[in-house]
């Protein structure tokens, strides 16, 4: 398979997929589901650990060691997520770290130098969705380069499943998305479909519509979903299998709905004018915490 191309702009992209891991079988899945994404890319996997534990004060000594037993753990827990990887892709280069900081500031700050990242999410539903998504949920507003976040659900394999389908949510602004030059790319790599989908709402009254034209703002609207679609496709490149969709609704439930038997479900988030960094918008927000396959989240250019 043609190696993809690495620069943007006339600059070198940086490649390095990085993988916050935690001790969970999550975040390991989401370790072999990267390295077999560096493969695919041609790109080296860090691994990160983030914990405060230097910051405790009398941290017990692991018996033997003569370390806080919380570093201990640290190690033990980016050793076995070194071994996975290898286990999954032997000759992936492979670099790990422990760093003293709150998760969510240094999962951000590794983006700046990131081709991509991926985090692993255990659970659907309740506390403990709750605390441990807020984790991928802040990198996601906030990351410089595209996030993928596996839920608990899904299996770790980068392969195209029974579908072989890369779902792109497309957006208001979709010329020259960065969503949709990522997207297209992803089914490249895995040799996938694009199925590119945006919704489309009826409005719920016309002041003043005659009767008999009460029924055109609704096709003004699916046709104008229908020209951002196309849109968003110019760009794509010729030979990959391409699907467009319009669909009556909510664009988050509409998402949902394809996430069932999608590989991979693809949003952009925009950086908005006098923000820090990116902010979610619900449709992001929504996928992100109910969708069945993993979801990236591509930064848009303002």
């Amino acid at each position: 398979m043609k190696t993809p191309d690495t620069r943007v702009s006339g600059s070198p992209r940086p490649l390095r997929i990085v993988v916050g891991v935690d001790g969970s079988e999550p975040s390991l899945r989401a370790v072999e589901w990267a390295a077999d994404e560096a493969v695919l890319r041609g790109a080296s996997l860090r691994l990160v650990y983030a914990s405060l534990w230097e910051r405790y004060e009398g941290a017990a000594l692991a018996e033997g060691l003569g370390k806080p037993s919380e570093e201990v753990m640290a190690e033990d827990v980016v050793a076995t997520a070194e071994r996975r990887a290898r286990r999954r892709q032997p000759d992936l280069g492979i670099t790990t770290d422990i760093l003293p900081e709150e998760a969510e500031y240094c999962l951000i700050r590794e983006s700046r130098g990131a081709l991509l990242m991926v985090l692993g999410c255990r659970g659907r539903s309740g506390v403990t969705e709750a605390l441990l998504g807020s984790v991928s949920v802040t990198v996601a507003g906030h990351a410089h380069c595209p996030l993928i976040v596996l839920r608990g659900s899904h299996d770790n394999q980068v392969r195209p499943g029974p579908a072989g389908r890369i779902v792109l949510g497309v957006g208001e602004k979709p010329a020259d998305s960065a969503a949709v030059r990522f997207a297209a790319e992803e089914a490249s790599l895995r040799g996938a479909g694009l199925e590119a989908v945006r919704a489309w709402r009826r409005p719920l009254h016309e002041p003043r519509a005659h009767p008999l034209i009460v029924g055109q703002p609704a096709h003004l609207q699916e046709t104008e979903a229908a020209e951002l679609v196309e849109e968003a496709l110019a760009t794509v490149p010729d030979g990959l299998r391409v699907r467009r969709r319009t669909v009556e609704g909510f664009a988050r439930d509409a998402l949902l709905a394809v996430s069932r038997d999608a590989d991979l479900l693809v949003v952009g988030a925009r950086r908005r004018q006098g923000h820090c960094g990116l902010q979610l918008g619900r449709v992001a927000h929504g996928v992100l915490h109910h969708a069945v396959c993993p979801v990236a989240v591509v930064p848009e250019p303002a």
